[in-house]
């Protein structure tokens, strides 16, 4: 039986507004007076979205990665491209490659987070220690890495690495987490990162 890929979360847009739906409404105590507005809570860090944000795209999407050629990701990856979704929450936007397997081929995401720890907090959520093997490639680059199989409830491979307040996490449904590595190890040189 094969596992899947982490699904995507509720958007935080949805749960954002209904906390401002609920930030007017006021409670009163007793005696008259108000009860003592609860802090709001802080904002996910970096660009916004959860630590766990996966990008969402379009299977038939013809887009553009603005750092990865569909045809190198082919011969990297072992599949045939049929789609290519970018998703443009995510700075730089997040890319998705589609073949004809139903989960995406290929998802890379590079997370700028606010500071090393938040950075290492996307690490360990792709690539759970407990599961995976440590990661060291480029040269200053830490995180961890997984085969097909070697996590629960996921496809394919994984190679997640962070350096600084940046995060880089490949996905891919081939079993070799090679294939992942020398995906993120592209796209931190094109990125210059």
């Amino acid at each position: 039986m094969r596992l899947t890929l982490p699904t995507r979360p509720a958007p935080a847009a949805v749960f954002l507004a209904a906390g401002l739906a609920l930030a007017g409404c006021g409670t009163s105590l007793d005696d008259g007076t108000d009860a003592p507005e609860s802090p709001t809570p802080a904002a996910p860090a970096g660009d916004g979205l959860e630590k766990e944000a996966l990008p969402a795209t379009d299977r038939n999407a013809q887009d553009t990665c603005p750092y990865l050629d569909a045809e190198w990701v082919a011969q990297t990856n072992g599949q045939r491209v049929t789609g290519v979704g970018v998703d443009r929450r995510f700075d730089p936007p997040a890319c998705q490659f589609w073949s004809y397997p139903p989960e995406p081929q290929l998802t890379v995401v590079v997370r700028r987070m606010p500071d090393p720890s938040a950075a290492m907090a996307v690490v360990d959520w792709a690539t759970p220690i407990e599961f995976t093997a440590p990661a060291d490639q480029p040269a200053g680059w830490h995180g961890g890495r997984h085969g097909g199989g070697e996590v629960p409830g996921r496809v394919g491979a994984a190679y997640s690495v962070a350096k600084g307040a940046t995060a880089v996490t490949v996905f891919t449904n081939q079993d070799e987490s090679v294939k992942a590595q020398l995906v993120a190890e592209q796209v931190i040189a094109t990125l210059g990162l």
